[in-house]
């Protein structure tokens, strides 16, 4: 018990490590970071609505007959959501301009990842708690889509308004030590938590998931024209089969 709890904080503590190189690393070359900051956004799409697609959410429907409901409510949350806080937010006739809901627009989506991430930590979790060996294939796979999270985490949020260190930090507290708190939250309750409502928490974080990537990354590559940004899209989906794969 005590040696599979320890090898679940070592792999959950690697994702987190990931999430957060990848936070340091485009804040550390800031002005590289943003001028290709959309190609960074375009493969962190790829990769969230590919997983999601390919391998979350079928991964909920098998555990849980309705999912598919819970897929659509996890989706709606965060629209409705962001629909409330942007009316709540933005007031006069700038509103486009309004600070505050700029600040929406980083928030929703870093809501969404942290979710997933917190649910990524309980998975962790649950499959070293399986076995060993598949407990480590999956953190495999899992762990290499950590690093472009980390990434989109810290340019939503910079670009949301808030100054680079916070931006950093709230980054850090939002997609990445949410990974190793999940697991070490679940973990004592791993006994009590059915397939079926562990497939409930995984089509809710799908929803969240396939909302940032839809509605928050995929416009902002349309918007922006860039050259190569359709070659860093079909990067992310192909990096997301390749951890499909692993798993």
């Amino acid at each position: 018990m005590e040696g599979s709890f320890f090898m679940v904080m070592a792999a959950t503590c690697t994702a987190c490590v990931i999430t957060t190189t990848g936070i340091y690393v485009i804040n550390r070359f800031a002005d590289w970071g943003r001028k290709n900051a959309i190609y960074f956004i375009a493969f962190a799409a790829g990769v969230l609505i590919t997983v999601s697609f390919l391998r979350v959410i079928p991964k909920s429907f098998q555990m849980n007959s309705f999912a598919p409901i819970y897929l659509l409510a996890g989706f709606m949350f965060f629209h409705v959501l962001s629909r409330y806080l942007n009316v709540f937010m933005c007031k006069g006739e700038n509103c486009g301009h309004n600070r505050g809901l700029n600040r929406v627009f980083g928030i929703i989506p870093a809501i969404g990842i942290g979710f997933h991430s917190f649910v990524d930590g309980m998975i962790y979790a649950v499959t070293f708690k399986v076995n060993a060996f598949m407990g480590a294939v999956t953190s495999i796979g899992m762990i290499f889509h950590e690093f472009p999270e980390g990434i989109v985490t810290f340019l939503f949020l910079v670009k949301s308004g808030f100054d680079t260190k916070k931006a950093v930090l709230y980054a850090f507290l939002i997609a990445a030590i949410t990974t190793p708190l999940g697991a070490f939250v679940s973990w004592p309750f791993l006994g009590s938590i059915s397939d079926s409502t562990l497939g409930i928490l995984l089509s809710i974080s799908a929803g969240a998931l396939v909302y940032v990537g839809t509605t928050h990354l995929l416009p902002e590559v349309e918007e922006d024209h860039k050259k190569f940004s359709l070659l860093a899209l079909a990067a992310g989906i192909l990096v997301a089969v390749i951890i499909i794969l692993t798993k």
